[in-house]
């Protein structure tokens, strides 16, 4: 990593806007920085930057204003906190700013801006080092207050300053930052870490870190190991216990089940498809699998083995413990425990040699079959290459996944071939009836009863018509 920023990773209507900025700031006495994430991003040499972040000094807000409404749209919504969001670019242009606690939580600041702070000043209210280098498009220069670029150099995530306590989810940002750029804490930042209290962070900022954790993070387990080190694990109790409970070593011999948690996570980050949505539910599954385990593990006194029968059932309630502390999203509430719920069905049921009719069933119960084998690769991956003796080494998985493209339910869940319009058309009206007529025949669909319309059709009028 050099000083010299490849803009070609900004697509040039962005960097057009960039310095159009930077230009109009200038030409009123004042000078625009880039700032934070993208210029953090640019250094490292990622392949794309998608948003800047621009601070102007020198300029007081009205004035920013105007001069900014010569060429640009912008959203007003946050003037009153200095910053302007500009419509058709994704900038957000802000003034330097004071920010002093006033009260508990993510509302306690009193915000006032001020063009005429210093850069250093200016940089100590942000998080960490690697966020807080500044850039001069127009010049050509940086300006590195609190040394970020050599702990980028080093892969050092250290605090700015003391103010870095005021706001709790920096130590979550932390834990995902660490993940995703392969950095390694600064004793301490873990140190002061370790005297902040998560207050009461609301929900929704609390998932957004865990998501771009699970969505961007290369080294989850580089995170989660922060998380613990610095004792913020104690807020997420599921995961708490992991630490300390035991595996058998014959199965296990990565460890207890945090250590296999973060290996299964570090083989879900290697495998991820790009798709976000996807991601985060299969990556929620993949870090809440095994939180049955603490609750469930017992020494076999016959066998002398460690097992815990029945974590897959029992990891349903502690999975959505965890999730409602972090989101009231309908959707990831209902995919994402069935996922742990069935984990170990791939297994099972290539061992059982099943049928159709059971494939079929697994697949109404999980949503998406190419799901489920997903987290369960990840689970067959999250232990060291030498495996223990007794595994399937794949084959169940490979199994289940031809079954599942045969039977074309790898991507989404059994339909109904035979509609309550089918029905109608046959001369039947609407009746409670239906309810009842259509559960049976959808059922005897999936035990493979008929594979098309009209075999649903022949089947109905077998079974009950009149």
């Amino acid at each position: 990593m050099g000083k010299d920023i490849d803009f070609s990773a900004i697509k040039p209507d962005l960097l057009d806007a960039v310095v159009a900025v930077a230009g109009l700031v200038k030409d009123a006495g004042g000078r625009a920085l880039m700032v934070g994430g993208a210029v953090r991003d640019l250094l490292m040499g990622a392949p794309s930057v998608k948003d800047v972040d621009i601070e102007v000094f020198g300029i007081e807000p009205e004035r920013l204003q105007r001069i900014l409404g010569e060429r640009f749209d912008f959203d007003p919504c946050g003037v009153s906190f200095g910053v302007l969001k500009l419509h058709k670019f994704d900038i957000d242009v802000s003034l330097p700013r004071r920010e002093s606690k006033r009260g508990i939580g993510h509302k306690g600041f009193l915000i006032d801006s001020d063009p005429n702070l210093s850069i250093s000043e200016a940089a100590s209210r942000r998080d960490f080092t690697v966020n807080a280098m500044y850039y001069d498009p127009l010049a050509g220069a940086f300006e590195d207050p609190y040394g970020g670029m050599g702990d980028l150099e080093s892969r050092t995530l250290r605090h700015v300053s003391p103010k870095f306590v005021e706001d709790p989810l920096r130590v979550l940002r932390g834990m995902q930052f660490i993940a995703r750029f392969d950095l390694h804490p600064a004793q301490e930042t873990i140190d002061l870490c370790r005297t902040v209290t998560m207050e009461d962070l609301p929900p929704e900022r609390l998932f957004e870190e865990w998501a771009k954790l699970l969505t961007k993070g290369s080294q989850i387990a580089r995170g989660l190991a922060f998380l613990r080190e610095t004792g913020w694990v104690r807020y997420f109790p599921e995961l708490q216990r992991l630490i300390g409970c035991r595996q058998d070593p014959k199965w296990h011999p990565e460890g207890d089940v945090w250590n296999h948690t973060c290996m299964c996570l570090d083989a879900f980050a290697r495998r991820r498809v790009g798709d976000y949505d996807e991601d985060l539910i299969v990556g929620l599954a993949v870090l809440c699998h095994d939180f049955g385990k603490p609750m469930t593990t017992a020494l076999d006194p016959k066998s002398g083995h460690i097992r815990s029968l029945g974590h897959d059932e029992a990891g349903v309630k502690p999975t959505l413990s965890f999730l409602r502390r972090l989101t009231n999203e309908e959707r990831i509430l209902r995919e994402v425990p069935p996922l742990v719920q069935c984990h170990m069905q791939p297994f099972a049921l290539w061992r059982s040699r099943a049928g159709d009719a059971a494939i079929r069933r697994l697949a109404m119960k999980v949503v998406r079959i190419d799901r489920l084998l997903r987290v369960a690769r990840a689970d067959d991956e999250g232990r060291p290459p030498e495996k223990a003796g007794g595994t399937s080494c794949g084959e169940d998985l490979v199994w289940l996944g031809e079954a599942a493209e045969r039977l074309r339910i790898a991507a989404e869940a059994p339909k109904p071939i035979l509609m309550g319009r089918d029905l109608i058309a046959m001369g039947y009206k609407p009746s409670a009836q239906f309810g009842k007529w259509l559960d049976a025949c959808f059922e005897a669909q999936l035990d493979g009863a008929f594979f098309d319309h009209d075999g649903a059709v022949a089947y109905f009028k077998e079974k009950f018509a009149r």
